[in-house]
């Protein structure tokens, strides 16, 4: 069985290490961890992770952040995968720094990658793996904040979280979206959150 994993951001030494790249971050860390490494493609890097019998084609998209949809759509097709094995690991504002949520479904929320592939694809019925990235920036600098890079308090926080986001990628894969949801959703939760309110759709 193959899944596509899609891990968002926008190419280009001028956003590395940026909070709207942390989906490129966590997909490195799961290729690290597995000793393979990615190889530019059609649309994007790829690698290709054999994982207790499944195939998890990782993908970070060269289109830009705006333009995700083109590569998802591309690889979804040339992979012959179903919506249903399809997963893409982004940035979320409306969650803690280092929380991590999975979603079965829900609607972009505002943010330019998701409301991509929603558009191409046609469909939000597709999970996501939400890494947050807080909210804590003046009103009308959103834009500035998730294209800014990680303070080093941030990045500490986010390096001890990331080994979560590469077992629920995993999960995912095995377990199905469902069952990772109700075993580790509530592991990804940082302490200074307080239930999920309004958070069910994002």
């Amino acid at each position: 069985m193959k899944y596509l994993i899609a891990g968002l951001g926008n190419i280009g030494e001028e956003y590395e290490n940026t909070r709207h790249n942390v989906g490129f971050l966590i997909l490195d860390a799961l290729a690290g961890a597995s000793n393979i490494s990615f190889t530019d493609r059609r649309y994007g890097a790829v690698a290709e992770l054999k994982h207790r019998g499944r195939i998890l084609v990782l993908l970070k998209p060269s289109t830009f952040m705006n333009r995700s949809g083109n590569a998802v759509d591309y690889w979804l097709k040339k992979e012959k995968i179903p919506l249903e094995n399809f997963l893409v690991v982004t940035d979320d504002l409306a969650i803690p720094t280092g929380s991590i949520r999975m979603r079965a479904r829900g609607s972009h929320g505002g943010h330019n990658g998701l409301a991509s592939i929603s558009e191409t694809l046609g469909s939000d019925d597709y999970a996501r793996l939400r890494v947050g990235i807080g909210s804590e920036f003046p009103k009308g600098r959103q834009v500035d904040y998730v294209l800014g890079r990680w303070s080093d308090e941030e990045m500490s926080v986010l390096k001890k979280r990331v080994p979560l986001a590469v077992e629920m990628v995993k999960s995912f894969a095995i377990a199905g979206c469902e069952l990772t949801m109700t075993a580790f959703n509530k592991q990804g939760k940082t302490l200074s959150e307080d239930g999920d309110k309004g958070d069910k759709d994002r």
